[in-house]
C-alpha cells in the first residue's frame, strides 16, 4: 500500500511475516522501519486521534 501526498513524501507499507514494514518510496534503498502489530496499532490509534497533527 502506498500513500501519496504531494510535498509530504510517500511511504510504502507492507505486512510481512507478522510484522509491518514502512519505507520511503522515494528512497527504496534506504532501510525500512519494522513494527510489531502492537506498535503499529498504537501508531494508527495515535494518528486517528490527532496525536501527530503538525498543522
Amino acid at each position: 500500500m502506498a500513500v501519496q501526498q504531494p510535498g509530504r513524501g510517500d511511504v510504502q507499507i507492507a505486512f510481512v511475516e507478522g510484522f509491518i514494514a514502512m519505507r520511503n518510496s522515494a528512497r527504496p534503498e534506504s532501510p525500512s522501519l519494522i513494527f510489531t502489530p502492537a506498535e503499529w496499532g498504537a501508531f494508527v490509534s495515535g494518528a486517528r486521534e490527532g496525536e501527530f497533527d503538525l498543522t
